[in-house]
């Protein structure tokens, strides 16, 4: 027997990939679930607009925050008694914000969630590392689980808005039971237990800082995104660059650090995650608006609009799948490159649609997606595939956290910028109250709520003024993707070609 044979993945190792696409469809959705159920929570447990805002961001923000710590603490502890973990203590959270009576139960739950969840992303992700050590499988894998995750965000808002149609609006919640179930009853049969041999006790003070760094760097860009720079939102990002010089200092000295920032000396690795950034950054502020699009502009149902998201997914469902087979034959970086040029055509349709464009938007989000597709499975196994199967935990945390911090900033800033090119475009006629001149001037969305308040025709130029910062945002994003681009070409040009240095055969 080879050593290929030896080390090529068999059925058992499939049907567990099959199990761990599982809780990773409901990271994603659990990520956008709340965007239809959102209406209903308020109506019933009527919070503020300060609980309402917690209420929808407390999920993101610790799963951010802590992917670090769990993906170091799966590699000491075993990947799979952690996602076991994770996965009792979700379905348990689950249930609890399911029946929250209160706004702050409901924010409590959802903060719970987000810890429970970042359990469970390293973990699915460094246990692929480990069944699949051959580099081909495994990059065809982590394509499945980076396709399972963008389909869960993406079927979020019709999952949710069809269990609130049928139920009530802590149904969607509920979907974690018989998940966790159904992985709890297949894990010990289908995956393998691993923990770093070395493995050293978890140090809490690299905990606190890394939490101090990340989390006021989220909460700033989303504060730029909801109420553009300011004080605040320099402050928190400051302590949270502070804090991140002071994490770093620290790891250096351990003998077991909580991050081995040493990573960061291997190139393939460092480029692979800038380009993961700005990648995502570009699909996250396009789905952000792109969505606002189809429902503002056009006037779609949020059920119809998620149909209209429908091919986007198969575009990255072929990319994600497609790319690690090319790129057997193909130097990873110029499949990258390539996908990312690609989507460039979508970005440039986005730039130039118009209203009632609902079809060349959609076909431009499909450009966009695919893009994403290739960059999502080859990108992500070359950050986890750069390392040690011992550290593969950790290196899968880096790869989430640089995700949610590259979705968050493109909000933030396509956000941000459609909504400066929308206010500096909208037309106020005169004689309006202040009940609708203010937020006719504000946004698109504020303006929806008093349509029928408004004279003929100003909400059509308020759509038109939208369009025009969807326009320039895409422009925006599209100089930055092509920028990704030629890092992926130029930059990224010595990885070779999945399974060459590792077999030195170029067969299936």
């Amino acid at each position: 027997m080879t050593q290929r044979e030896f080390t090529r993945a068999g059925a058992r190792q499939w049907a567990g990939l099959g199990l761990l696409a599982m809780p990773t469809v409901l990271l994603g959705l659990d990520v956008t679930v709340l965007y239809l159920v959102a209406p209903s929570m308020a109506a019933d447990l009527s919070p503020s607009a300060t609980q309402l805002l917690w209420i929808m961001d407390a999920y993101g923000f610790l799963v951010a925050g802590f992917l670090i710590t769990m993906g170091t603490l799966g590699d000491r502890i075993g990947r799979r008694r952690l996602l076991q973990a994770g996965m009792v203590a979700f379905a348990a959270v689950s249930v609890l914000a399911a029946f929250a009576p209160t706004a702050e139960l409901l924010i409590l739950a959802r903060a719970l969630l987000g810890v429970a969840g970042a359990t469970l992303m390293p973990s699915t992700l460094s246990l692929i590392s480990n069944m699949f050590p051959d580099a081909r499988q495994r990059a065809v894998a982590v394509g499945v689980w980076a396709t399972m995750f963008a389909l869960g965000m993406a079927a979020g808002p019709i999952v949710g808005g069809a269990l609130v149609d049928s139920f009530w609006w802590g149904a969607p919640f509920l979907v974690a039971v018989p998940v966790a179930v159904v992985v709890l009853a297949g894990a010990r049969a289908l995956l393998p237990e691993y923990a770093a041999p070395s493995g050293g006790r978890v140090d809490l003070i690299s905990v606190g800082l890394s939490l101090a760094a990340i989390l006021p760097v989220i909460y700033a860009v989303k504060h730029i995104a909801s109420e553009g720079s300011g004080g605040p939102a320099l402050v928190c990002a400051g302590a949270g660059v502070l804090a991140a010089v002071v994490f770093v200092r620290r790891q250096r000295r351990l003998p077991d650090p909580l991050l081995d920032v040493t990573l960061f000396g291997n190139r393939a690795f460092v480029v692979a995650l800038g380009v993961l950034l700005i990648g995502l950054a570009g699909v996250g502020g396009s789905m952000y608006l792109v969505t606002q699009y189809l429902q503002l502009v056009e006037g779609l149902t949020p059920f119809v609009a998620g149909l209209w998201m429908g091919p986007p997914a198969l575009a990255m469902f072929a990319a994600a799948i497609g790319a690690p087979l090319v790129a057997r034959r193909l130097r990873p970086g110029s499949v990258m490159g390539a996908a990312l040029g690609a989507s460039l055509a979508g970005y440039a349709l986005l730039a130039t649609a118009g209203l009632d464009d609902e079809v060349p938007v959609s076909a431009g989000f499909t450009f966009v997606y695919l893009g994403l597709g290739a960059l999502a499975a080859l990108g992500t196994d070359m950050v986890v595939g750069a390392v040690p199967a011992a550290r593969s935990g950790s290196a899968a945390s880096i790869s989430e956290t640089v995700q949610e911090l590259g979705i968050a900033i493109g909000v933030a800033l396509l956000g941000s910028l459609t909504t400066a090119v929308y206010r500096a475009r909208v037309t106020v006629p005169e004689g309006l109250t202040p009940e609708s001149s203010g937020p006719l001037a504000d946004s698109l969305n504020a303006t929806a709520a008093i349509t029928g308040s408004l004279p003929p025709g100003t909400v059509e130029a308020a759509r038109h003024a939208f369009t025009s910062g969807l326009n320039v945002a895409s422009l925006v994003a599209g100089v930055a993707i092509a920028a990704a681009t030629a890092l992926c070409l130029a930059m990224l040009r010595h990885v070779p070609p999945l399974g060459a240095a590792q077999h030195g055969d170029t067969d299936g």
